[in-house]
């Protein structure tokens, strides 16, 4: 059964859709990005709840505020832990059958819920693309580690070779890209959002399960930042796994992209 909901959080009214399965005791809380609406690039967040509901995993999807037909301010994905926080409440109450919460995120909505789901009592979090980007910090867009994947990506091809040989290559871009990948990092910034990332994940106890688009600019820059100083407590942490599917698409749009997405989510509260 789908159904609308309205809850409150700081004064102002959030909607959101449910997706109840009969009797099911664990849920999937869906926290959008950006301002992407519940629905989801390409109604891809619906299907999914759609697509879970149908395994008997009950599914919330919420608008934040000032997003969507959500009242309010837009707080941005750094300030949203009130509206997570309503969301699980509103999620607990409509379905009070419900043992365990998970969570799920893309892009900024998964940095959102790595930086604000402690104490929150939720079972796990499901993490794809996560944003790790600074640009207050110093750090360029796209990352250099990005610019770099697609070089090298283009140069193990044959069809890279040839735009090379026969002058279709943009040398002026082609040379901007290889300044890019040689200039020197931004120093360190201890409050960085990738240093307080690192520092939540690090002090975090539960089930992380992260899916990273193999060629997707986001992924490859926390696939990057994932070897580096910021994240070296999180990598030693036993409950964090970290899968990877050749796709560029960052919204997992298109029916295979789809469906490894659909079957990371069920893989991860199924307990498989």
């Amino acid at each position: 059964m789908r159904a609308l909901l309205h809850f409150t959080c700081e004064d102002a009214s959030l909607a959101a859709t449910l997706d109840q399965a009969d009797n099911a005791d664990t849920a999937l809380l869906i926290v959008s990005g950006g301002t992407e609406i519940r629905s989801g690039a390409h109604q891809g967040m619906a299907q999914l709840a759609s697509h879970l509901r149908r395994h008997q995993i009950n599914v919330l999807r919420f608008d934040r505020r000032g997003v969507g037909d959500s009242g309010g301010v837009d707080p941005g994905f750094e300030n949203v832990a009130p509206d997570i926080a309503a969301a699980i409440a509103a999620l607990r109450h409509a379905c009070p059958q419900v043992r365990h919460i998970y969570a799920y995120g893309n892009c900024d909505a998964a940095a959102a819920l790595v930086l604000h789901h402690h104490n929150l009592g939720l079972s796990g979090l499901l993490l794809s693309n996560p944003w790790t980007i600074d640009e207050a910090a110093g750090q360029p867009l796209p990352p250099s580690s990005a610019i770099r994947a697609r070089y090298i990506n283009q140069l193990t091809h044959l069809t890279g070779w040839k735009k090379l040989i026969t002058g279709s290559v943009d040398y002026r871009k082609l040379l901007i890209g290889i300044r890019k990948i040689f200039t020197s990092s931004p120093p360190l910034v201890p409050d960085a959002l990738g240093a307080r990332l690192g520092q939540c994940l690090a002090q975090s106890d539960l089930p992380v399960h992260i899916l990273l688009a193999r060629y997707d600019n986001t992924a490859i820059a926390f696939a990057d930042a994932w070897t580096g100083p910021h994240f070296t407590a999180a990598r030693r942490r036993a409950n964090i796994h970290i899968d990877q599917y050749n796709t560029a698409s960052h919204s997992f749009a298109g029916e295979a992209d789809a469906a490894a997405l659909r079957d990371f989510c069920l893989r991860v509260l199924r307990g498989d």
